[in-house]
């Protein structure tokens, strides 16, 4: 409206008691409409602050005084932030990492891609009954090969009327670099099940199962089963059975292989407890392509097929004939048994297999990092802002925020494709993986479903829950700069996860106990 139209009108008598109609009619509408919903909307306001005040007083523990914490609690269904402290602080993920990985691969190579394990033999060397030039074995990063596949995989070459191999069985594992172990690990963790070598050839894990029993009487050594059984890996018990009074042999008790001049060969000794029934270890292998070649050449013996030559490590000639492909378990259970019990094997297998899948191989860590940078470009994080190291969190040169990761975490809700597959992967609070034991008989029990991260001095807990009111929520918690025992650190994470599963935005009884 004009100015000279619109002053005209305010002069008008008839259009000013309009005006003032109008103006206490709206007054109205808007004292009625405050009437009707305040008291739900202050009971909510009022909630969520108790919520934060009760998480603030959590925090408030001592044990946290000298430590950093850096935690976001989002709501996934309002968008809303429901609390946030340092989120945007750089931390050490420790296996909340295997969140970027495992998300990426769902992404890019699918939920249903397979990893591969091949047999080759030379062209034109098959004969009546054998091979008169080499077997060859090649792996493209199977976590979960296993000795029942090598077994099925043996049957099959007997089943073609193999029954002799002139040549040598060549193990390949060109598909990855020779790098077998992940950048900024620690040396003193070697021998750890934990810190498996890395290679596209790998067999249970790249590990040995020790099974240890105390002899029948005290005094005698104690018993050691090796699983499987195989000349790969030698042992040395120097290990007997004693009672409890004999502390001094009880302190001494370790199952190590030797590790300062590597080798495969493992150490046993000190006491163990005469009324102890059985105690298991895992222990890695140095070299696990040839721990996979010397495992299958043994299970061909067995089978009847004999070998002239030896087991060796070389790549498949581009002549060779391809006579078996065993393929592994679908990525969403590969990625399931990763997340569940925190497997860092199979975390920087797939890594590097998505290295060698986009980036050509040989697959690389490096190659691997850029793959899951650039998701994470797609979700507007500045990757020149962090630091990825490896792909399951051993590394202390990873460095994410609590916002990186729930940007992940939210992006990961949305997407229908692997929505179902990554949360199913996630540990359930009380139920099973690495939340088993914890949140037992509190709001969280059965549906908080988290990634849990752990190195020395490191403790994150990531993931989903519900709240009370049936309200979808992602949070991300990591706390780093501790001493001693991060038992204390997970029961305040515990808490907090209790809390925002219970909580309510109407519930007039809302109350949390955090002491």
């Amino acid at each position: 409206m004009p100015a000279g139209n619109r002053a005209k009108l305010l002069k008008s008598g008839k259009s000013a008691a309009l005006i003032s109609t109008l103006m206490l009619s709206l007054f109205l509408q808007m004292s009625c409409s405050q009437v009707s919903t305040s008291p739900v909307r202050q009971k909510q306001v009022d909630n969520l602050t108790i919520l934060q005040n009760s998480i603030d007083k959590i925090l408030q523990d001592s044990v946290l005084h000298r430590t950093r914490t850096g935690i976001k609690i989002v709501s996934l269904d309002r968008g809303e932030v429901l609390y946030s402290r340092d989120s945007q602080l750089l931390f050490h993920p420790a296996s909340n990492m295997k969140l970027l990985t495992t998300a990426t691969a769902l992404k890019k190579l699918g939920p249903d891609y397979r990893f591969r394990n091949m047999v080759f033999a030379d062209s034109f060397s098959i004969t009546n009954g054998g091979i008169s030039g080499n077997l060859y074995m090649k792996g493209f990063g199977n976590p979960d090969l296993v000795t029942d596949d090598l077994e099925k995989i043996a049957a099959n070459l007997a089943e073609k009327g193999i029954r002799f191999i002139e040549g040598n069985l060549v193990c390949d594992d060109s598909y990855f670099d020779d790098l077998f172990w992940g950048s900024g690990w620690m040396w003193d963790d070697a021998s750890a099940w934990y810190w498996a070598p890395i290679t596209p050839l790998t067999v249970n894990d790249n590990c040995i199962e020790l099974k240890i029993r105390p002899g029948k009487k005290l005094g005698d050594t104690v018993l050691v089963d090796m699983m499987p059984q195989t000349d790969y890996m030698g042992i040395v018990n120097k290990a007997v059975t004693v009672d409890s009074t004999d502390t001094l042999l009880l302190e001494k008790f370790k199952v190590e292989r030797e590790w300062k001049h590597p080798q495969n060969m493992i150490v046993v000794e000190g006491g163990f407890l005469y009324t102890d029934s059985l105690d298991t270890y895992l222990i890695d292998v140095v070299d696990g392509t040839l721990y996979t070649g010397t495992l299958f050449y043994e299970i061909l013996k067995r089978k009847g097929i004999s070998l002239a030559g030896e087991v060796v490590r070389d790549t498949v000639p581009d002549t060779a004939v391809k006579l078996i492909e065993h393929g592994s378990l679908p990525l969403s259970l590969i990625v399931y048994n990763t997340n569940k019990i925190s497997d860092n094997l199979s975390a920087e297998l797939i890594l590097k297999t998505l290295g060698a899948e986009f980036k050509n191989p040989p697959g690389t860590a490096k190659k691997g990092i850029t793959i899951i940078n650039d998701y994470l470009h797609t979700l507007g994080i500045d990757t020149a802002a962090i630091k990825l190291a490896d792909g399951s969190g051993v590394s202390r040169y990873n460095l994410v925020t609590a916002d990186l990761l729930i940007e992940l975490l939210k992006d990961m809700d949305k997407d229908f494709r692997v929505q179902a597959e990554f949360k199913t992967s996630l540990p359930i609070a009380s139920i099973d993986g690495t939340l088993k034991n914890r949140m037992k008989n509190t709001a969280a029990a059965d549906k908080l479903r988290a990634k849990t991260g752990t190195l020395s001095g490191v403790s994150a807990l990531s993931g989903y829950t519900v709240t009370a009111d049936g309200e979808r929520i992602a949070f991300s918690m990591i706390m780093e700069h501790f001493v001693g025992s991060s038992s204390k650190i997970r029961k305040i994470q515990d808490k907090v996860g209790s809390v925002i599963s219970g909580f309510s935005r109407t519930s007039t009884i809302f109350n949390p106990v955090s002491e």
